[in-house]
């Protein structure tokens, strides 16, 4: 099966968009990474962004989370019925409706996980409202949610890989906004806790409607949990839609320049690639 690759955002009224990009040009170390790219991210979905290496999938993260100034075009926000350019929002404004969570967050120096949990709630605060109920129960369920309950008088430095990662996410939740923006979550992480936390997000946009949208190298897990999926090659929109309508051998093809045979997932049914050897695909023997 070929499928012809959609390179344009939906028809305006056919779906309501989180976070819409026209034109977006973004540099990075002084070098153009991306170049007029017009992007819509679906409201109450999880998007997923994949390419291969040095496409511009982080790039892209960072100009639609306020990160990295556009050298032109602009991104819009919509939520709360209401849409605006992301810059035109104050960083807490911005903060209330937006989480990120980047490749390799700094982290404080013996900070415990309940102290690190808790700075997710700050941008709800100002000069008159401080610290409340309202506060402990919102880091409360984020842990609970989480599974970090039982880590929350522990220094962040001393957990695992994974118990680091749930304790991350934890302040994004704490945090809560309409719309959740990761930077490769399951970076370091071995296979169970990947699927724990795809899992975790997956239960989170379900359970609340949040709009999730996250950078993956891993194109069977984005096939898998996305709702939509956004390729990227060489800082350009590729394709975008449906995992079931978008993976085929001639994306995979389009997108990373590898062979494969494309197959139903036994388990979900979501598109499986199976790459294949360049021997493979000629015919080859060693």
């Amino acid at each position: 099966m070929t499928t012809t690759l959609s390179t344009a955002p939906p028809a305006a009224g056919t779906r309501t968009h989180a976070i819409s990009a026209r034109g977006l040009t973004l540099s990075y170390d002084g070098r153009r990474v991306v170049e007029g790219l017009d992007l819509d991210v679906p409201a109450g979905m999880v998007t997923v962004v994949v390419g291969p290496n040095g496409c511009g999938k982080s790039t892209v993260l960072r100009g639609l989370s306020r990160l990295l100034k556009p050298a032109a075009g602009h991104v819009r926000l919509t939520t709360d019925g209401a849409e605006h350019d992301v810059w035109s929002l104050r960083p807490k404004d911005f903060a209330r409706r937006v989480a990120l969570l980047p490749q390799s967050p700094p982290l404080p120096e013996g900070i415990t996980v309940v102290d690190l949990v808790g700075r997710g709630r700050h941008p709800h605060h100002t000069l008159v409202r401080r610290w409340s109920a309202a506060d402990d129960e919102a880091v409360a369920r984020a842990m609970q949610a989480t599974g970090t309950l039982d880590l929350a008088d522990r220094h962040v430095d001393e957990l695992s890989g994974g118990q680091r990662q749930r304790v991350w996410i934890a302040l994004t939740l704490a945090q809560k906004t309409e719309v959740v923006l990761l930077d490769e979550p399951t970076t370091f992480l071995d296979v169970a806790h990947q699927i724990d936390v795809l899992d975790l997000l997956r239960d989170l946009n379900q359970r609340n409607g949040t709009t999730v949208v996250m950078v993956l190298h891993d194109l069977n897990l984005a096939a898998r949990y996305a709702d939509h999926v956004v390729a990227l090659r060489d800082g350009c929109l590729v394709g975008c839609g449906a995992p079931a309508d978008l993976v085929d051998e001639d994306f995979v093809d389009r997108v990373f320049g590898l062979g494969s045979r494309v197959i139903a997932d036994p388990v979900t049914g979501s598109p499986l690639v199976v790459p294949t050897s360049t021997r493979q695909q000629t015919g080859a023997t060693s």
